[in-house]
C-alpha cells in the first residue's frame, strides 16, 4: 500500500515553519519521528513542541533537513513563504534526491533570490541516471515572499511534473523507448534547505548576498507525501492501482496543458534545450513530446 505523510500548519508562527500532524495513523507526530537534520542542527529549532521547525541563514550557516524515509513514485508538496525583501545569493531548495553518487537521480526546485522589487526566479532541474543539466527557469508571476504558495512534485512511471499553485511549470516525460533516461529505479528522499549561493544564484553571481539584511528566513507549511516508501511493500511502486498510475496523471490535462504553455510562453527566461552555446546539438528530450 502507500503511504501518505500529510503535515499541516497548526497556528501562526513568525520565524520559519513546518507544522506536522500524520494522516496516516492518526497519532500526533513531531519532526525528529519523521525528519532529520542534515546539516547545522543550531539553525534546525523545533517549535511548539517539535510540531514545527525554524530555518535560519546568517553568516556562519545556512541549514537542511531530510526525510527519514525513501520514496518511489508519488507525490510530494509544501507551501512555501520565501525570504522577503533583499534575498540576493540566497537559495531555498525543496527537491528530491537518490542519494547516490555516480548514478544520481534528482527533481529540484531552487528559488533563486533577488533585489528588492525583482521577480522571484525558481529553477528546476532534472537528474536522471547520473545526468543532470537539464536546468530551466521561470520568473514567478506573484511575489512569493507575501504569502504561501503550493509547490509540488508530481512523479509516476509517465510523467514528472513541477507545479506552482497547480500550475505547471516544468513537464519531464518518460521517453526510455527514445533512448532517453527517465528515474524510476532508485528511490528519492525528501530535502530542504536554506544556504547561500552568491557565486551563481543572482544574476550569474553578479548580485551578492548583504549580510547586513542576515538572518535571512523562509517559511514552510502544510508539508504532504504520497508515495510507496522505501524499504516498504516491495509491489508498491509497480502498482497500477496507485491514484498517481491512473489515466489522468499520464498526460497534462486540457486546462493543465494550456497553463503551461501560459507559463513558457510569459515566463520563462531559460531553458537548456535552446541554449546553443552549452548544447550545440540539441539534447534528445528536447524535441520529443513533453506534453
Amino acid at each position: 500500500m502507500a503511504l501518505r505523510r500529510s503535515f499541516n500548519a497548526l497556528g501562526v508562527v513568525c520565524l520559519c515553519v513546518v507544522a506536522l500532524s500524520i494522516a496516516v495513523s492518526g497519532r500526533p507526530a513531531t519532526f525528529l519521528e519523521d525528519f532529520r537534520v542534515t546539516w547545522a542542527d543550531n539553525h534546525v529549532r523545533q517549535l511548539d513542541g517539535g510540531r514545527g521547525i525554524q530555518l535560519v541563514l546568517d553568516q556562519n550557516s545556512g541549514c537542511g533537513f531530510a526525510s527519514k524515509r525513501q520514496y518511489l513514485f508519488g507525490k510530494v508538496s509544501m507551501k512555501i513563504k520565501l525570504v522577503p525583501g533583499d534575498s540576493a545569493g540566497t537559495v531555498t531548495a525543496f527537491y528530491m534526491n537518490s542519494d547516490t553518487d555516480t548514478i544520481r537521480d534528482e527533481l529540484d526546485f531552487e528559488f533563486l533570490g533577488n533585489r528588492s522589487g525583482q521577480p522571484y526566479t525558481v529553477q528546476t532541474n532534472i537528474y536522471a541516471h547520473g545526468k543532470g543539466d537539464r536546468e530551466q527557469r521561470v520568473n514567478l508571476w506573484f511575489d512569493p515572499s507575501a504569502d504561501f504558495h503550493t509547490y509540488s512534485i508530481s512523479w509516476s512511471h509517465s510523467l514528472i511534473i513541477f507545479a506552482v499553485d497547480d500550475i505547471p511549470i516544468r513537464v519531464y516525460k518518460n521517453n526510455e523507448a527514445k533512448g532517453i533516461p527517465y528515474p524510476k529505479q532508485q528511490p528519492m528522499g525528501v530535502y530542504s534547505t536554506l544556504w547561500e549561493a552568491d557565486d551563481w544564484a543572482t544574476r550569474g553571481g553578479l548580485e551578492k548576498i548583504d549580510w547586513k539584511k542576515a538572518p535571512f528566513y523562509a517559511y514552510y507549511k502544510d508539508f504532504d507525501i504520497e508515495g510507496c516508501p522505501v524499504p516498504g511493500p516491495a509491489n508498491c511502486p509497480s502498482n497500477p492501482n496507485n491514484w498517481w498510475e491512473g489515466p489522468a496523471y499520464r498526460t497534462l490535462n486540457p486546462a493543465q496543458a494550456k497553463n503551461y504553455q501560459w507559463v513558457r510562453a510569459n515566463h520563462m527566461i531559460y531553458d537548456y534545450c535552446t541554449d546553443k552555446s552549452r548544447y550545440p546539438q540539441t539534447p534528445k528530450e528536447c524535441t520529443a513530446d513533453n506534453l
